[in-house]
């Protein structure tokens, strides 16, 4: 049986952490499993609390925030597992849902990454995500399967291959991360978990969807639904993306697309809501890509 390590990171949420703990240690049947919590720059030593409460696992202490990608990327460093299981902290396992998984990289050695359907917390009737479809290049847009449906398992017969992985529960194999590198730091948050199902999927493996295996989220606790972070973020990371997969004819017309079509509707948008601070960031995301290099996004977050 291939061991599984379960990774997740903690930014100032120690009480979300302990609750996704509890559920982990409620539902978890598979034999071989590690928990690593990395406490992520929070403003205390959050690590020291939680490992008080919740003993079980392996607590990482990093000083600084070093995004989502680069969080999860101490786990990976401090992992055992064949197996790794990305989730967010702000979810909550409500069955066994780490054997389905499993078994998806068991059976098949050329997927690579695995994501269960994710259900909303508040409302579990209501389907987040249920796969991706394929990224259009020329636009930075594509959308999350099932979104806002009522769940009436109408997914659950349709295990297969997806464009991405949900970045909030992820399981991947631990050789397709040695064939293809952590996860890209420089996004900080948003974007990296898609950019790294590119990064796997070039080497060869698949990007996979079992939706038998459900798990809740509880969106946005970290970042405001529409707050400044989350804005610039959204925004420079959707052209990082762009600048670093797609063709160079998608790439262009998407700038065109980005000039002409996005900033427009973007400021009038801030303009009609009066939202300056998400004009601010908006101008600042478009800045960094126009003072950033290509060759500049590799270099991981930690070390700049």
């Amino acid at each position: 049986m291939k061991k599984v390590s379960v990774i997740t990171v903690n930014y100032n949420q120690p009480d979300t952490t302990l609750e996704f703990l509890r559920s982990v240690a409620r539902f978890t049947r598979f034999p071989d499993v590690e928990i690593i919590v990395v406490d992520n720059g929070s403003l205390t030593d959050q690590a020291l609390w939680l490992s008080q409460q919740y003993p079980e696992a392996k607590y990482i202490r990093s000083e600084r925030n070093l995004g989502f990608a680069g969080g999860n990327n101490l786990g990976i460093e401090e992992s055992t597992g064949d197996y790794l299981f990305f989730v967010n902290n702000d979810t909550e396992f409500v069955d066994d849902v780490i054997s389905p998984l499993a078994a998806v990289l068991d059976n098949d050695a050329s997927i690579g990454i695995v994501s269960p359907k994710i259900v909303y917390h508040d409302r579990p009737e209501i389907i987040q995500y249920a796969g991706f479809t394929p990224m259009n290049y020329n636009t930075a847009r594509n959308k999350c399967i099932g979104q806002f449906e009522v769940d009436r398992g109408q997914y659950d017969t349709c295990p297969g291959p997806t464009a991405y992985a949900h970045g909030a529960a992820m399981m991947v194999r631990k050789a397709a991360i040695l064939a293809a590198g952590p996860m890209p730091e420089n996004y900080f948050l948003y974007y990296e978990e898609l950019d790294w199902c590119e990064m796997i999927r070039r080497t060869g493996y698949f990007v996979w969807l079992e939706p038998r295996a459900v798990i809740r989220h509880k969106e946005s606790r970290s970042v405001g639904a529409a707050s400044p972070l989350k804005e610039y973020y959204m925004i420079r990371n959707r052209v990082v993306f762009i600048r670093r997969n797609a063709p160079a004819i998608s790439a262009l017309v998407f700038y065109l697309y980005f000039a002409f079509v996005v900033s427009p509707r973007n400021i009038a948008k801030y303009v009609a809501t009066q939202r300056r601070d998400l004009a601010s960031s908006f101008f600042r995301a478009v800045w960094w890509n126009l003072t950033h290099k290509k060759d500049s996004f590799d270099r991981p977050n930690r070390h700049t």
